[in-house]
């Protein structure tokens, strides 16, 4: 099916299911006995989606997903980037899809049926644990956590924070990195390894909210693991593999990132818009003033250069893979996330006070786009990547 004709079914479906019932989960999120449980209407929107076919879009294996690439995916995912709940609806949510692609490409037989299956056919949920506290993670020869081989087990111990989907009631497996050879070349030190969340010794310490928002149900948490036992055969692809997998992991799910972000833009433009063509101040209406003129301009500038930007990172990671397009990938990672935030920014100031409620999801957008200038990397890591990048060209 092409690419066109999956965008169209795409499109009706939000148009249809997805949109009128965003403020319905919100409300079944708040009524629920506790903030994290599932919201009825979520299964309800997959099992549809699931019956017409848009699942797993993302996946470029056909035995598994779409079959699509990341070009042709580009459009799909950033459509789903205009509402906050789209990507789950789909089965098309980080962290999961960066832990399906894992799977799919590193996992052994019995892994991929005890959990990457039921992840594809979204009954479970699962999380990724990198980070640490009072760590420079964006260093990950930095993480510190241990991965201690005992017999036909491993034994994991140490501190992880911001792991996304551990406070999810259908969570049940955390992709944890560690370091399991701390004498090998440095790059070659860190193992990722499979951990069911109800294993002995994992104790999620608390959930982390971001400006004040905890993310429900999802969230992100700090877990400690202590003197947690796994099977061996939880370990993806090898010791010492853990930077293998991570490469593999990241561009594209850096690249969803980016194309979610595009999405929230042109949603917040499209409200900004509306709102100024009503919204009368001094006499005139608001898109009668010049400098919000300047702020619609700027927005779609911003977002179309962007979205050039990515959309090449996407054929680039297609035609010549994760190392070849890193640099652009990186450079996407940067702009996205502040062409973001710029666009949230006029939307508010274009709504005034009523732009600071959560009434508009001005205030949620932005902590989004924000708080992706540090997952997955910080902005000062890309920069430093892309300089190095730009410089060897004169090296010679």
């Amino acid at each position: 099916m092409s690419t066109p004709t999956v965008l169209q079914r795409l499109r009706t479906f939000m148009a249809k299911r997805v949109y009128p019932n965003e403020s319905r989960y919100f409300a079944e999120l708040q009524a629920g006995s506790t903030r994290w449980t599932q919201p009825g209407i979520m299964e309800e929107l997959k099992s549809r989606a699931q019956a017409e076919e848009l699942w797993n879009l993302f996946l470029p294996d056909r035995e598994y997903g779409a079959g699509l690439s990341n070009r042709e995916y580009a459009p799909l995912c950033e459509l789903m980037g205009t509402s906050p709940i789209a990507p789950e609806v789909f089965n098309c949510n980080a962290p999961d899809t960066g832990n399906m692609e894992v799977l799919a490409r590193y996992g052994t037989e019995a892994q991929k049926a005890r959990w990457l299956e039921p992840l594809l056919e979204g009954r479970i949920r699962s999380g990724f644990a990198m980070t640490e506290p009072g760590v420079g993670s964006s260093d990950a020869t930095n993480i510190s956590a241990t991965i201690e081989r005992d017999g036909d087990h491993y034994v994991l111990n140490g501190r992880k924070w911001w792991t996304t989907g551990a406070m999810h009631p259908h969570t049940q497996v955390i992709v944890f990195m560690g370091k399991s050879s701390p004498d090998a070349p440095k790059h070659l030190q860190q193992s990722m390894i499979l951990v069911p969340v109800r294993e002995p010794g994992v104790t999620i310490v608390r959930p982390l909210s971001v400006f004040g928002y905890d993310d429900a149900p999802f969230g992100h948490c700090e877990i400690e693991f202590r003197n947690v036992r796994v099977p061996k055969e939880n370990m993806i692809l090898g010791e010492g593999r853990g930077f293998e997998v991570a490469q593999g992991r990241l561009g594209p799910g850096r690249l969803h990132h980016c194309l979610r972000l595009l999405g929230l833009a042109e949603r917040t433009l499209r409200m900004m818009c509306l709102r100024v063509r009503d919204r009368v101040t001094f006499g005139k209406p608001l898109a009668q003033q010049g400098v919000v003129r300047e702020w619609i301009a700027q927005s779609r500038i911003e977002i179309d250069q962007t979205r050039h930007l990515v959309y090449d990172a996407a054929q680039q990671l297609d035609d010549h893979g994760n190392k070849h397009a890193a640099t652009v990938i990186a450079m996407s990672k940067v702009a996205a996330p502040r062409m973001a935030q710029r666009v949230v920014d006029r939307a508010i100031q274009a709504f005034g006070a009523e732009g600071l409620l959560d009434d508009t999801g001005f205030s949620h957008a932005w902590i989004s786009a924000r708080a992706l200038r540090i997952a997955d990397g910080p902005d000062e890591v890309h920069l430093g990547s892309i300089a190095k990048a730009e410089l060897a060209k004169y090296d010679a």
